[in-house]
Parts: structure tokens; C-alpha cells; sequence
């Protein structure tokens, strides 16, 4: 069943950034940035540390705004108190009041939006229903994360943006909220996320966006990321890892050997004239982790 109510796809842009630049101390933290978010979309955004992911957002939730450029937020102004009405956010750390029960903060932010989710399926949808009647400053970090990504679709928002919701869950909590998100994906809803876990970009967004030093270096599928480096993947099972040429890395583990090539075609050449003993060959194109490495390090040296 679908978490919030259908939206108009066909509209403009569900978030916007235009050439905006934002500095803190005189220290640049976005240096003319782009970024649009369509509406239906799920756009992992995806950069270093202090790469000015955090402050994006920040932009499009009218938390701060711009020194030049312009932020949108659904066709209009993210400070318009109708619009922020519409959307829901997980900040990357969240302070709720520590005396108060979970119920009690649930009913509290319930009472903002005009067709909340019934807060029985909320606690269902995300594994709360025994943490109802605890004080919120009794719960875990993971509990308080869970608690944050519950409150960001409670007002059956139009888009969510979430900023690394997966930190501190365990295993199944973060899978839960996987399988929250997509369900909220799947039924119209847009979604900007941004999360240090590659893995958790390629399982949920359609569409990535890398930044680097404020700027946008690349953006587009995953396919589309990862074909913009030459490295390819050649993987097999083995002993141990060959001494080969051309690798630009490899790695080692329960018996597979993982080699980073620019030229696979050489490589497997030669893994073959050495011959050493292996199986189960492939050759893949770089992976999200590769792509993501290259993009920024090339920004580092341009």
C-alpha cells in the first residue's frame, strides 16, 4: 500500500538549486552549485566529507539560504510554511526532547500536517509499536534514527529528503527502512537522499549525483556514472592474488580474487600465460565504489 497521496508528475522540478554558492566563515562550502530534483525521482547525492551534501540540503528545506543563486522547493520558496507542509525530512542528527514519550512525539508532529499517516501503520511500517510508551532520551541512536525516518513520511509528504538515515542501524533496521522508502518511491513519492553507504545508493536511487568542493562533477544513472572511468573489473577464484600487469588495485577475499584493470583484455591475457590455477572468470565494469573514487580524485587534481 502506498504511503502518501499521488502527485501531478508531469509538474516542474520537485527541488531545485540554482548557481548557488554558500560560505560559512569565509570558507566556501558550495561554489556555484546545480542540482535538480524531478519530481518522481529517487536522486541519491553522493560526495566526500564536507563536500556541501549537508548544506544542499539544508538550502532546499529553507534551514539557511543562499549567499548567491537560488534555492526551490516544489515550483516555489523552501520558507513558503505551505509547501514545507508538504515534504518531510531525516537531519542527520536529530535532538528530541529527551522527557518526552515517543507517542507523545509523534502526536506532536502529527498535529502540523493536515492527513497524517494513522500512527498504528507508522509504528508498524517502522518496527516502533514496542518503543511507543518509552521516553524518547531512553532509546538507542538506532531507535532515535528509526524514530527520525518514521517522522519524515508521518505527514504523507510529496518528497523526503533524507540525510544519511542508515547511520547507526543494525543489519534488519536498515533493511526495514529500505523496504520503507521504496514503498514510498514506488507510490509517486520523490526522494533526495544522501548516504555514506555506496551499497545503500545502488540498492534505492535510480539516479546519482556526485559533488565535489561544492560543485556537481557528475550526475546520471548508475550505469551512466560508473561507464565514465576506464577501469574495468576482472574477478576469478584463486589461491591467491597473480602477479599481473596492467592492475591498478586489487583485493583478496574467501577465496576471490578482484582485479582493477584499465585494459581487461591484456590482463586476462596474461593471468592465462602464467598459468596459475583459477575459475570462475568475469569481467565486469567498475563498480559505484570505483566511479565514485575516480570522479572525486580527478576534481582533486583538475
Amino acid at each position: 500500500m502506498s504511503m502518501r497521496l499521488e502527485t501531478d508528475r508531469g509538474a516542474g522540478p520537485a527541488a531545485e538549486l540554482r548557481g548557488v554558492a554558500k560560505a560559512y566563515a569565509g570558507r566556501p562550502a558550495l561554489a556555484g552549485l546545480d542540482l535538480v530534483l524531478p519530481r518522481g525521482a529517487f536522486l541519491a547525492l553522493l560526495g566526500p566529507n564536507g563536500a556541501g551534501k549537508t548544506t544542499a540540503l539544508s538550502l532546499l528545506l529553507g534551514l539557511r539560504v543562499p549567499d548567491r543563486g537560488e534555492a526551490l522547493l516544489l515550483g516555489g520558496s523552501p520558507l513558503d510554511e505551505g509547501i514545507r507542509r508538504r515534504i518531510g525530512a531525516t537531519p542527520q542528527v536529530s535532538a528530541f526532547p529527551p522527557v518526552l514519550k515517543v507517542r507523545e512525539v509523534v502526536a506532536f508532529v502529527a498535529a502540523h500536517y493536515p492527513d497524517p499517516i494513522p500512527e498504528p501503520r507508522l509504528y508498524e511500517r517502522f518496527g516502533l509499536g514496542g518503543l511507543a510508551g518509552r521516553q524518547v532520551g531512553g532509546l538507542s541512536g538506532g531507535e532515535q534514527r528509526r524514530l527520525g525516518a518514521a517522522l519524515a513520511l508521518l505527514g504523507n509528504p510529496e518528497v523526503v529528503f533524507l540525510d544519511e538515515p542508515s547511520t547507526g542501524l543494525d543489519v534488519e533496521a536498515r533493511h526495514l527502512l529500505w523496504d520503507t522508502v521504496r514503498s514510498f518511491h514506488a507510490g509517486g513519492g520523490t526522494v533526495l537522499l544522501t548516504t555514506h553507504y555506496l551499497e545503500e545508493a545502488e540498492a534505492l536511487a535510480e539516479r546519482i549525483a556526485v559533488i565535489h568542493r561544492g560543485r556537481l562533477v557528475a550526475e546520471g544513472t548508475r550505469r551512466e556514472i560508473t561507464s565514465r572511468i576506464a577501469l574495468r573489473r576482472v574477478r576469478f577464484r584463486a589461491a591467491a592474488v597473480p602477479d599481473l600487469e596492467p592492475v591498478a588495485r586489487s583485493a583478496f577475499e574467501a577465496g576471490v580474487v578482484t582485479l582493477y584493470t584499465p585494459d581487461a583484455d591484456r590482463l586476462v591475457r596474461r593471468l592465462v600465460e602464467t598459468g596459475a590455477a583459477f575459475s570462475d572468470l568475469e569481467v565486469l565494469p567498475a563498480g559505484l565504489e570505483e566511479a565514485f573514487v575516480s570522479l572525486t580524485r580527478e576534481e582533486e587534481e583538475a
